[in-house]
């Protein structure tokens, strides 16, 4: 059995004071991957991930995005789309960033978004399988849905939503490439992370007043569409909830949202068919000791490989 984990945390100091640390050791995962560390290389905590071996890649935006893998065994590959990265073993205490395996020729238009600290992927030593942790932009509303009336922030003529629309279109391409590859070298894939998109009415609450909410536009949603097919990627969640409401992933620290279970599921397990297959449980850690670890909670899945 392969337990993977993934959770958008939010900034890991104050996820490790939130409990992260005690989750990682009791929950058990073989993998995790992780969103949002949002921290230089030199100011990681001391002993962090515990166990684990680490895969980071920090970004060059400071106190912004930042993705890593946390494997039981030093993985056999890792790539980035170019930027450095840490491989740090347990115990270990130094910063030395390394150049990642060459991740080959971009899909055009990605290049922009590569020292971001947006995606990292890693193959596994004891399992044929590539995992990859993506954090997506948020996006935005196009401009002739801003209301100035309505939005917490200045209204942008649509920028940060051309944007998200833009990586979109690149990552289709790039996800393409990465399933392939894995693929040619006798490899599963399983992309996960904090897409910052929901799928289909049953992964929004409030799916009704959402409609016109960044990360349920219908062209978000038919981007998602899009990448899901039987024979290329399966939404593992969904298929193993087919009927549930959610179970949702992120909620707003504002109001109620939380108590009301008020979420939205945009945290995701997309795995190849036979990967997907394979999956036997799947679960949402709203939280841990009754507290939360971030605004998003752990997407925890159990695939039975043997």
């Amino acid at each position: 059995m392969l337990r993977v984990a993934s959770v958008n945390i939010n900034g890991i100091r104050a996820a490790l004071r939130r409990g992260f640390g005690d989750w990682t050791a009791q929950r058990g995962c073989d993998v995790v991957t992780l969103q949002e560390v949002r921290c230089r290389v030199d100011d990681l905590p001391e002993d962090a991930f515990g166990g684990y071996h680490l895969a980071y890649d920090p970004g060059s935006l400071a106190g912004r995005n930042g993705v890593a893998v946390l494997t039981r065994e030093r993985p056999a590959g890792v790539r980035t789309w170019g930027a450095d990265v840490l491989l740090r073993a347990p115990g270990e205490g130094h910063t030395r960033l390394d150049a990642p395996d060459d991740p080959g020729t971009l899909a055009r238009g990605l290049s922009r978004y590569a020292r971001e600290g947006r995606y990292l992927e890693v193959d596994l030593a004891d399992a044929p399988l590539t995992v990859a942790s993506l954090y997506l932009p948020k996006g935005g509303l196009p401009a002739e849905l801003q209301r100035p009336d309505r939005m917490r922030e200045a209204p942008d003529g649509g920028r940060k939503y051309a944007r998200k629309m833009h990586f979109l279109d690149a990552f289709a391409r790039q996800l393409s490439r990465a399933r392939r590859t894995a693929r040619a070298r006798g490899r599963e894939f399983l992309l996960t992370g904090d897409l910052n998109l929901a799928h289909t009415r049953l992964d929004v609450a409030a799916w009704r007043r959402n409609q016109q909410s960044e990360g349920f536009l219908p062209q978000e949603r038919a981007w998602f569409d899009a990448q899901l097919c039987p024979r290329t990627l399966v939404d593992v969640v969904r298929r193993l909830h087919p009927d549930t409401e959610g179970p949702y992933t992120w909620w707003s620290w504002l109001g109620q949202a939380y108590a009301r279970d008020a979420g939205w599921r945009i945290d995701h397990h997309l795995a190849t068919p036979r990967l997907a297959r394979s999956a036997v449980r799947a679960e949402v850690d709203r939280d841990h000791r009754g507290v939360r670890l971030s605004d998003h909670a752990p997407v925890v899945v159990d695939y039975d490989l043997g």
